[in-house]
C-alpha cells in the first residue's frame, strides 16, 4: 500500500492550482457542514434523503418519481432541489468519513496541480467533473439493481490519476509504504500498482463498500480525456523525473 505525500514537479503554465485547491476546499466545507457539530446532517438523513444527493444505480438507470411530503424537513427541502441527473455531480462532494475524504483529497492535492497545469483552469474543472460523471455512470451500469448510494470523489480523482500517469510517469513521488516507511518512487510505479489493485478487486468481485467500477470508469475517462484536453504542445509521457533539488 502506497500513500502519496508530495512530488517535486513545478508548475509551468499556471501560477497557482486554483481549481485543485478550490475543489479540495469545497469537499472539506461540504463534509464539515454535513458531519461536524450540531449539523451532523448525514446522521439525520433518511436513506431517501441521502439518495437524492448520491448516485443510486437503480434510480439512475430506471428513474422513479417520489412525491414530496407536505412536512418535509429542512434536510429534505435541500435535497429535493436536485433532480436525479444532478446526483452525478453532487455525489462527488459527499464523503462517508474523514478517512474517505482525506484519502481522496490527498491524491487530488499531490497529483491535481500538474494536471491542472497541463490543461488550464477551466479545462481541468470540466475534466474533473466529466471523469466523476463517467465514473458514476459506470458504477450505475455495473450495479444497475443496487439501491446503495454512491458518494465520494474517488471516481473523479481516478481520472486525475490517469492523466498524471500519462503526463508525468517518471516524476519521483515521496510516499509512505505500509503507512510508515517513507520512500521516493516513480509516479508510474505507484499509480500502476494502484490501477492494478482496482482491476484485481473488480475481477475478484470482493464486494464491500468500495465502488471499484467507479474507479475504473473514472480512470478510463481520464486516460481518454487527457489526450484531447491538455494544452497544445504538452507532451505525453514526459521524461522529467523531478529529481533536481
Amino acid at each position: 500500500m502506497f500513500v502519496p505525500l508530495w512530488d517535486k514537479n513545478p508548475l509551468e503554465t499556471v501560477r497557482f492550482q486554483f481549481v485543485t485547491m478550490t475543489l479540495i476546499a469545497i469537499n472539506i466545507i461540504v463534509f464539515a457542514f454535513f458531519e461536524i457539530g450540531t449539523f451532523d446532517l448525514v446522521a439525520q438523513m433518511t436513506s431517501e434523503q441521502l439518495s437524492s444527493l448520491a448516485v443510486v444505480p437503480r434510480e439512475l438507470i430506471s428513474p422513479v418519481f417520489t412525491p414530496d411530503a407536505a412536512t418535509q424537513t429542512a434536510i429534505n427541502q435541500v435535497a429535493s432541489q436536485f433532480p436525479e441527473g444532478l446526483t452525478l455531480i453532487t455525489y462527488m462532494f459527499l464523503h462517508a468519513d474523514w478517512l474517505h475524504l482525506g484519502g481522496n483529497m490527498l491524491f487530488l492535492w499531490v497529483f491535481g496541480d500538474n494536471v491542472e497545469d497541463a490543461m488550464g483552469h477551466l479545462k481541468f474543472l470540466v475534466f474533473y467533473l466529466l471523469c466523476g460523471i463517467f465514473a458514476g455512470i459506470t458504477h450505475a451500469v455495473s450495479q444497475a439493481s443496487s439501491d446503495v448510494p454512491l458518494i465520494g470523489a474517488s471516481g473523479a480523482v481516478a481520472g486525475v490519476i490517469a492523466a498524471y500517469l500519462m503526463l508525468h510517469p517518471n516524476v519521483r513521488v515521496w510516499c509512505l509504504v505500509l503507512f510508515k516507511i517513507p520512500i521516493r518512487l516513480s509516479a508510474g510505479f505507484i499509480l500502476s500498482i494502484w490501477i492494478i489493485l482496482q482491476i484485481v478487486n473488480v475481477v475478484t468481485n470482493v464486494g464491500g463498500a468500495t465502488a471499484w467500477w467507479a474507479h475504473i470508469g473514472g480512470f478510463i475517462a481520464g486516460a481518454v480525456l487527457v489526450l484531447f484536453m491538455r494544452r497544445p504542445g504538452i507532451p505525453l509521457f514526459d521524461r522529467g523525473t523531478g529529481l533536481a533539488e
